[in-house]
């Protein structure tokens, strides 16, 4: 997946949370963000890369998703490691 991609991927997912009433001011509490916060995160990828991260900790959110969008069951999880921050950590 390219980076264009994912960006989108994850834009749609910033969106669908912030219109789901259940579950964004569950991403809000869990991330301390704020409404304005969610606005201004939607042009810098390592807050996108947070939506997804928070996303993909549920497999029934990323079916929700998915489905209210249109976006591949695989996408949201690539996108993830597409976008800063997913870079593997080797320990040894």
């Amino acid at each position: 997946m390219n980076a264009d991609r994912a960006e989108t991927v994850a834009i749609l997912a910033l969106g669908w949370l912030a219109s789901n009433d259940e579950l964004g001011p569950v991403f809000l509490g869990s991330t301390g963000a704020s409404a304005e916060d969610m606005r201004r995160g939607a042009t810098d990828p390592a807050f996108l890369a947070s939506v997804l991260e928070f996303l993909t900790m549920d497999d029934a959110w990323v079916t929700a998703f998915c489905d209210a969008t249109g976006v591949g069951y695989d996408e949201p999880l690539r996108a993830r490691y597409t976008l800063p921050g997913a870079e593997q950590v080797h320990w040894t």
